[in-house]
C-alpha cells in the first residue's frame, strides 16, 4: 500500500479586485468552473442601531454554496444575523439587524463547489450616534428644517468632521457628499469676506512658515479693536482646509514574500503632519508591527508593515481629511529567508521627492499670489497711517489694558496681547510697537522665533505613555515646559532635537492630567492632558463582586472626573445596557448610578462602567452574583456497576447550582412494584453513589435532591436499574509479549470488552511449555493479578512458553483468552545487519518488484533477520512511507499502488527480535512505469486480407506490447485515415472502425505502432465489395473444328474490382449435369475443346468475387444432335506398347510478383512414367518439410501456396523433378511488391535453361 499524498491546489486571483479563487484540480472538466464573484459585497459604515446589508453575486458550475463568517466572531444568532437569497437578482444577502459596536468587523463570503472555491473581504463600521458635542445638544430639540435652514449651516460650521452624519441625520439630510460641498462653499465664501479687514504683514520667515503649515487648521482671534478709531480690525484667517487635500501619487498595489518588509508611500497636494492609516477598517498606529513616517515638507507619508506574514495581507487604506486611497498588501511564500527585503509596489516608481519638491514649489506660487493680494490691502491701509500718527497723544495717554485671548487648536497655541497701543502676536503675525513719547506711531518689526507645529491635544490613557511635541524654526532655542503653570521637572523625559522639542510621561497618571504649555523666545504653545477618572472610594467599592437573592434590587453609583464632554456607558457581560423596565440608568456631569430591579438568576454576569472623553477613556468591572436555589441534577443517572451485591450509578450536577456550592444530595429508593419510597440518607456533594442494601436480581428507582445554602432543588427521578446476577466477564485479548529474558518474561493484555455488569476484580495467568497439554497458573490462586501486565519468573532458560489470561469479578473468573504467540525465555537477541542486493527486477505503472538478499549472522555483532519491512517515498516528499503492516518472510516483494511516471525511492530494513536493522536504500530513483520494450504485435491470428460486403461496418483490431506506451499511427494507401474513421487506443490494442462501408473505403491499411525503443508496422488489406452483376450477352465461335470460342460481354463490376473473374460451365446433351470447363478467368473468351459433332452443347458463363457469384449469362445452343445408328466396333489386334517415359514439365513455372501481406501461387504440369517425385527449392534449399509453405501434386500438377507474403520470400523457386528414366527443372523468381520489383526473363532449350534477372529500385 501507499500512503496517499495531499494533493495541492492552485491559487489565483480573481478579475474582480479583491476576489482569491482556489481551484481544486489542475485541470478542470469540461463545461465546469471554479466559483467566482461577480460583485463582491462592499464594506458597509452604518449609525448604531440601523440594519446592515451585505449583497453578493456569485458564479461557477455547479452553482456554488455561499457562506459567511466574521473575524472576531460566529454568526450563530440567527435573529441578528439572516442569510437571504434573491432568486430575481441572483444576489445572495446578509442582514444585520440593530448592529452595535460589537458587529464592528471583517466579515468574508465563500463560495465553494466539488471545483473550487473564492474568498473576498469586506467591513462593516458604525457610527456610534451617541457621541454628539456639547455645544450641538441643543440643536436636537429643534424642529429639523433641512438645509435651508441657518442653524443647521452654523452648526455645520463649527463641529467636527466626524459629527457631520449625525447633524445631518438630525436634520432629516441623507446626501452627505452634496451638503460637504456645499459646506466647503460656505466656508470659502466666509474665508473671502473676512479678508477685507484684515491686515497681516509678512516676511521671507513668515512666507516659510506659511507653507509649512498649510494644510492645517490655524485660526487668530481677537475680540476688540486694535485702534479705537481706526477701523481696522483681526478677525479669523483659516490658511488652509482638510476638504482641499488630495493625492498626488496613491498607494499601489505590494507583493511581498513572508518575512520581507513592505511599504506604502503616498504624495499630498498639501502638507499635512499627519494622516490615518488603517487596515480593513481597524487604525493602525506607530508601533513595533508597523512603522509610520513623514517627510520633513509634511508631503510624502509612509507605511512600513514589518516581518509581512500571511495575516498581514489585505486591503490597507490611507485617510486625509475627507478623501481616502487603498491598495493591497499580498503575502506569498512560506518559508522565512536569511534577509529580510523590503517589497515596494509593483511597476515604475515615481521620485516621490522630485514629485514632493514639485508640490511644493506649486504652492509656494500659490501663497505668493496670495501674499501679492495681501499686500495690496496693506498698502491700503496705509493710507491710514496719517491718521494714526494724529493720535499719538492719544496713544501715550491712553490708560494700560491688557487683553489676552488664546485659541488651543490641534497645531498649537496662538496668543494675541495688546499693551498700551502695543500688539503682540505669537504665531503667524509679527509683534507692532508704538512708541511712546514720539511725534508719531512708527512700526517696526522683529520677526523672533516661530512654531512650525504647536502642541497637540493628547488623548490618555491610566498606566500608558502620553508625548507632547512640538517643532520651532530655529534649533538653538531652548524652552520651558510648564503644567498649570507650573514648571515641570519630575516624572517626565524632556527631550531637544534640533528644532523639536518633546516631553514625555512614561506611566500616565491621574495626577498628570492638566494643561500643559511650552515657551520659548517669548512664543508660547498649549495643549491638555486630561483623562477621565474615577473616584477612588467608589471605584474600589464597585469592583468587589456583588452578591443578592433573587428578587432584590441592585444599585451601582460611581463618581468621576474629567474633561467634557463625557460619555458613560454601563455593560452586562459586553452587551450595552439600555433604560428599559428592569434597567434604569441615571447619569450627570460627575456622577452615574444604574439600578436593576427584580433581579433574576440570569441577571448573574459581569458588569462594567465605561467613560470617555476626547482624551481617553477608562473603565471598571464588577461581578454581580444572583443567588437562587439549584436547579435539578440532570440526567439520565449511568449504572458504572450492577452486580448481585451492589449497584453503583452516578448523575450530572445542577446545571445552575444557584450561585452556591452543592453541599450534598438527599436520595430515596423504590422498588419496582411497591408504592412506598425509602429515605436513603444525604450525601456528601460527589454526584455518585453505591447501593449495597440491594437484592440479587431487584429493580429499584431513585430519586435525587441537590441541597446548597440557598435551599433545595426540585426532584431528578431516574431509570429502573437492576441488580445484576452471576454474570461472568468476558475473554480478555490475547497477552502480548512486552520482552523477554532468560530468567523472565514480560507479559501485557487489555481488559474484557465485557465485565459481567460489575467492576474487575483481577485477573488470572496461565503459561504452557511448548509441545505440552498442560497450563499451569502463574500467580498464587489468592492472589489475583490487579494490574494488566505481570512479569514471569518462573521461566527455563531456552524453554519456550505461551501465556493465556481471564478476568475475575465478582460472580467469578470468567472465559480464557486465546494463547498469546510462542517466545523463547532467552536474552534480547541483536538487530539484524543491512540487506545485500537490493535490486528492482521489475517495474509496470503502478507496480514494483523488489528483490534482495538477506543480511549475515554475526554473532554477538547481528543476529538473523526473521522478516522484512519495505518502504519507499516520493522524489518529492520526506517522509518514509511502510509498504508492508507486518514483516515478510520472504526475500522479494510486490510494491503496489504507485502512481503512473513517479519518482520513487526504495529501502528495505530487515527485522528480528532484537528490532529493526539498519536500512538499505538502492543508490537511484525509481520511475514508476515498465521496462522499455520494443513494439510486438501479440495476436498471430490478425488477418493481413479481409472482405466486407458494402454497408457493413469494418473493424480492424491489433494487439500489441510496448514501453513506454508507444504512439499509435493509422494510415491508408499510406495516406492518414478520414475523419469518419474512428480510432480506438487502449492498453496494449488499437482498433479501427468503419461504422458503414463503402467501396471506395477498399484499400491496405496500416497501423504504426512507435515509441523511444523502434517501432512496428503491420498492414491488413480491406476488399469493400457486393455480389457481382452478371456477365454481359454470350457469343459462340468456331474457329478450328472440335472447338468452340466462348465470348462474353464484360461484367459492369469489372472496372471497380480488380479481382473479379469468370468461370465457365458446359451442358452436353447427352449428359443432365453441368460442369465446368474453367474457372480463374480474367479475360472475357474462352475455347472449350472436344466438342462432339452431332450433340448440342449449353454454356453458362458466372461472374465471381470474394464476395459470391453472380446469376449466370446463357449462350445460344450450339451443334445439332445427330440421330443413333448402330455402331460397329472393330477390335483392333492387341500390341504391346512402352509408354514410359522420363519427366518433361508439359506447363513451366511463370514469374511471380505478389503483395507484401497476400498469398502468392504458383504451378506446373509434368509427366512422365513411372511418376515423377517433386522437389520444390527456394535459392537451392528444399522447401517440401517448411511449414510456411504449402505444396502439393495432384495428377502432374504441382503447384506451392505461400499463406502471407514478406520481403523474406523474394528468391528463386525451382522445381525437380525425377523419376528412374530422368530428371527436369523447372525454375522461376518472385519479386515483392513495395520493397524491390523485379523482372525475369527465361529462354528454354531442349534441355538448358537458363534466366537473365533485371531488377529495377522503385
Amino acid at each position: 500500500w501507499i500512503k496517499k499524498e495531499k494533493v495541492t491546489a492552485i491559487r489565483r486571483r480573481s478579475k474582480t479586485p479583491g476576489v482569491m479563487i482556489t481551484q481544486y484540480a489542475a485541470i478542470l472538466p469540461e463545461g465546469k468552473s471554479t466559483p467566482d464573484f461577480q460583485c463582491k459585497p462592499m464594506p458597509v459604515t452604518v449609525k448604531e442601531g440601523n440594519l446592515a446589508i451585505f449583497k453578493a453575486v456569485v458564479t461557477g458550475d455547479p452553482k456554488p454554496d455561499v457562506s459567511w463568517r466574521r473575524a472576531k466572531g460566529n454568526l450563530a444568532d440567527k435573529e441578528k444575523f439572516q442569510r437571504k437569497y434573491d432568486e430575481s437578482t441572483g444576489e445572495h444577502i446578509l442582514e444585520i439587524h440593530k448592529v452595535s459596536a460589537e458587529e464592528a468587523d471583517t466579515y468574508k463570503c465563500y463560495a465553494m463547489n466539488e471545483c473550487g472555491k473564492a474568498v473576498c473581504t469586506t467591513t462593516l463600521s458604525i457610527i456610534d450616534g451617541s457621541t454628539i458635542p456639547e455645544d450641538f445638544r441643543k440643536l436636537k430639540a429643534q424642529t429639523a428644517g433641512g438645509d435651508n435652514d441657518e442653524t443647521f449651516w452654523d452648526a455645520m460650521m463649527n463641529a467636527d468632521k466626524r459629527d457631520y452624519e449625525s447633524i445631518c441625520s438630525e436634520y432629516g439630510i441623507a446626501d452627505l457628499s452634496t451638503i460637504l460641498k456645499k459646506l466647503e462653499e460656505k466656508r470659502n465664501q466666509k474665508g473671502k469676506n473676512k479678508q477685507k479687514d484684515v491686515i497681516i504683514s509678512y516676511d521671507n520667515d513668515a512666507k516659510k512658515q506659511d507653507i509649512q503649515s498649510l494644510g492645517k487648521k490655524n485660526y487668530l482671534r481677537n475680540e476688540g479693536t486694535v485702534q479705537h478709531d481706526t477701523g481696522i480690525y483681526i478677525g479669523d484667517v483659516e490658511e488652509a482646509n482638510l476638504s482641499n487635500v488630495d493625492f498626488v501619487i496613491k498607494i499601489q498595489e505590494i507583493k511581498a514574500e513572508e518575512s520581507d518588509d513592505a511599504l506604502f508611500e503616498c504624495v499630498l497636494t498639501h502638507p499635512l503632519p499627519k494622516i490615518t492609516w488603517m487596515r480593513k477598517g481597524v487604525l493602525l498606529e506607530d508601533g513595533e508591527k508597523c512603522n509610520i513616517t513623514v517627510s520633513d515638507n509634511r508631503l510624502i507619508h509612509r507605511l512600513l508593515i514589518k516581518d509581512c506574514t500571511k495575516l498581514d495581507k489585505g486591503i490597507y487604506s490611507a485617510v486625509a481629511g475627507i478623501i481616502s486611497c487603498s491598495a493591497w498588501l499580498v503575502v506569498e511564500g512560506d518559508a522565512k529567508k536569511a534577509i529580510r527585503k523590503t517589497a515596494k509596489a509593483a511597476g515604475v516608481q515615481a521620485d516621490l521627492e522630485k514629485v514632493a519638491k514639485e508640490q511644493q514649489i506649486k504652492i509656494q506660487e500659490e501663497m505668493e499670489k496670495i501674499l501679492k493680494a495681501v499686500k495690496e490691502k496693506y498698502s491700503e491701509a496705509e493710507k491710514l497711517k496719517g491718521k494714526i500718527l494724529t493720535r499719538g497723544d492719544d496713544c501715550s495717554g491712553s490708560d494700560k489694558r491688557s487683553k489676552t485671548q488664546r485659541k488651543n487648536t490641534k497645531d498649537g497655541t496662538v496668543t494675541t496681547s495688546e499693551d498700551n497701543g502695543c500688539i503682540t502676536q505669537d504665531g503667524d503675525l509679527k509683534k507692532k510697537k508704538q512708541t511712546k513719547g514720539q511725534a508719531g506711531c512708527n512700526l517696526t518689526s522683529d520677526p523672533g522665533v516661530q512654531f512650525i507645529w504647536g502642541l497637540s491635544d493628547v488623548d490618555a490613557i491610566i498606566h500608558e505613555s502620553a508625548e507632547l511635541m512640538c517643532k520651532l524654526s530655529r534649533e538653538d532655542c531652548e524652552g520651558v515646559w510648564f503644567r498649570d503653570g507650573k514648571q515641570v521637572y519630575d516624572n517626565v523625559s524632556i527631550t531637544m532635537n534640533g528644532p523639536i522639542h518633546k516631553l514625555v510621561i512614561m506611566k500616565c497618571s491621574e495626577d498628570n492630567s492638566g494643561k500643559y504649555r511650552f515657551e520659548a523666545d517669548g512664543r508660547k504653545t498649549e495643549a491638555m492632558l486630561n483623562p477621565p477618572r474615577f473616584d477612588p472610594e467608589d471605584l474600589s467599592a464597585f469592583t468587589r463582586p456583588l452578591a443578592v437573592k433573587v428578587g432584590h434590587n441592585v444599585i451601582y453609583k460611581l463618581q468621576f472626573i474629567g474633561h467634557k464632554p463625557i460619555k458613560v456607558q454601563w455593560y452586562k457581560d459586553g452587551d450595552e445596557l439600555k433604560d428599559d423596565n428592569s434597567t434604569m440608568i441615571e447619569r450627570s456631569a460627575s456622577h452615574t448610578r444604574l439600578l436593576l430591579s427584580r433581579c433574576q438568576r440570569r441577571d448573574t454576569g459581569e458588569i462594567k462602567i465605561k467613560i470617555k472623553n476626547d482624551h481617553g477613556f477608562t473603565e471598571a468591572v464588577s461581578q454581580l452574583v444572583v443567588l437562587d436555589k439549584p436547579s435539578p441534577p440532570l440526567g439520565p443517572a449511568e449504572v458504572t456497576e450492577s452486580s448481585a451485591l451492589c449497584i453503583e450509578f452516578k448523575w450530572r450536577p445542577p446545571k445552575d447550582d444557584g450561585g452556591s456550592p452543592v453541599t450534598n444530595y438527599i436520595l430515596e429508593r423504590q422498588q419496582v412494584g411497591r408504592n412506598t419510597w425509602k429515605k436513603m440518607g444525604e450525601i456528601p456533594g460527589v454526584p455518585i453513589y453505591r447501593d449495597t442494601d440491594v437484592d440479587r436480581g431487584r429493580k429499584y428507582c431513585y430519586r435525587i435532591w441537590a441541597v446548597t445554602s440557598e435551599g433545595m432543588s426540585e426532584v431528578m427521578e431516574t431509570d429502573e436499574m437492576q441488580a445484576g446476577k452471576f454474570a461472568f466477564p468476558g475473554p480478555p485479548a490475547p497477552p502480548k509479549v512486552v520482552s523477554a529474558f532468560n530468567d523472565c518474561i514480560n507479559i501485557s493484555w487489555s481488559s474484557p470488552s465485557s465485565t459481567g455488569g460489575s467492576r474487575l476484580l483481577g485477573y488470572i495467568l496461565e503459561k504452557r511449555k511448548q509441545g505440552s497439554n498442560l497450563w499451569t497458573c502463574v500467580n498464587a490462586p489468592d492472589e489475583i493479578i490487579k494490574e494488566k501486565k505481570y512479569a514471569v519468573k518462573d521461566v527455563v532458560e531456552g524453554m519456550e512458553y505461551e501465556f493465556r489470561v481471564c478476568a475475575v469479578n465478582l460472580s467469578g473468573a470468567g472465559e480464557f483468552s486465546s494463547a498469546s504467540e510462542f517466545v523463547f525465555a532467552r536474552d534480547p537477541k541483536k538487530p539484524p545487519g543491512k540487506v545485500t542486493g537490493l535490486k528492482v527486477t521489475e517495474t509496470s505503472y503502478s507496480n514494483m518488484v523488489v528483490t534482495w538478499t538477506k543480511p549475515e549472522d554475526k554473532p554477538g555483532i547481528q543476529d538473523e533477520a526473521k522478516g522484512y519491512f519495505v518502504e519507499i517515498r516520493r522524489a518529492d516528499c520526506i517522509e518514509w512511507c511502510r509498504c508492508n503492516s507486518s514483516p515478510v518472510i520472504m526475500t522479494s516483494f510486490n510494491v503496489k499502488g504507485l502512481k503512473s511516471m513517479d519518482m520513487y525511492w526504495v529501502r528495505v530494513i530487515a527485522i528480528n527480535d532484537g528490532g529493526e536493522g539498519t536500512p538499505e536504500e538502492l543508490p537511484n530513483y525509481i520511475l514508476a512505469m515498465p521496462l522499455p520494450v520494443r513494439p510486438r504485435f501479440t495476436n498471430n491470428k490478425m488477418k493481413s486480407f479481409m472482405v466486407v460486403r458494402a454497408g457493413n461496418s469494418v473493424r480492424i483490431t491489433v494487439n500489441f506490447e510496448a514501453s513506454p506506451w508507444p504512439e499509435i499511427t493509422w494510415l491508408k494507401d499510406n495516406v492518414p485515415v478520414m475523419k469518419r474513421v474512428t480510432i480506438s487506443n487502449s492498453d496494449g490494442s488499437s482498433q479501427l472502425l468503419i461504422p458503414t462501408s463503402e467501396r471506395l473505403d477498399s484499400g491496405i491499411y496500416s497501423v504504426l505502432v512507435k515509441n523511444i525503443v523502434g517501432q512496428e508496422t503491420f498492414s491488413t488489406e480491406v476488399r469493400v465489395t457486393d455480389d457481382p452483376k452478371p456477365p454481359g450477352p454470350v457469343e459462340l465461335e468456331e474457329s478450328v473444328p472440335g472447338t468452340v470460342t466462348v465470348i462474353w460481354q464484360p461484367s459492369p463490376d469489372e472496372k471497380r474490382d480488380d479481382r473479379l473473374h469468370y468461370t465457365v460451365s458446359k451442358l452436353e446433351s447427352t449428359k443432365h449435369t453441368w460442369t465446368t470447363v474453367a474457372d480463374r478467368l480474367f479475360n472475357n473468351r474462352f475455347t472449350v475443346c472436344n466438342i462432339m459433332q452431332g450433340r448440342e452443347y449449353h454454356f453458362r458463363v458466372y461472374a465471381k468475387n470474394d464476395m459470391g457469384v453472380s446469376a449466370p449469362s446463357e449462350s445460344p445452343i450450339w451443334g445439332m444432335e445427330k440421330k443413333k445408328e448402330k455402331m460397329v466396333i472393330t477390335e483392333p489386334s492387341k500390341k504391346d506398347c512402352d509408354l514410359r517415359c522420363a519427366p518433361t514439365f508439359t506447363v513451366p513455372l511463370k514469374p511471380q510478383t505478389a503483395t507484401v501481406g497476400y498469398e502468392c501461387y504458383m504451378s506446373c504440369a509434368v509427366k512422365g512414367d513411372p511418376a515423377a517425385r517433386i522437389t520444390w527449392y527456394r535459392n537451392h534449399v528444399s522447401i517440401n518439410t517448411d511449414t510456411n509453405y504449402y505444396v502439393s501434386n495432384t495428377c502432374g500438377v504441382c503447384s506451392l501456396l505461400i499463406l502471407r507474403v514478406g520481403p523474406k520470400d523474394v528468391g528463386e523457386y525451382k522445381v525437380v523433378a525425377e523419376n528412374s528414366l530422368g530428371r527436369a527443372e523447372c525454375s522461376t523468381v518472385l519479386s515483392v511488391r513495395g520493397k524491390t520489383e523485379t523482372w525475369l526473363h527465361f529462354c528454354f532449350t531442349k534441355k538448358v535453361y537458363t534466366c537473365q534477372v533485371i531488377l529495377i529500385s522503385l
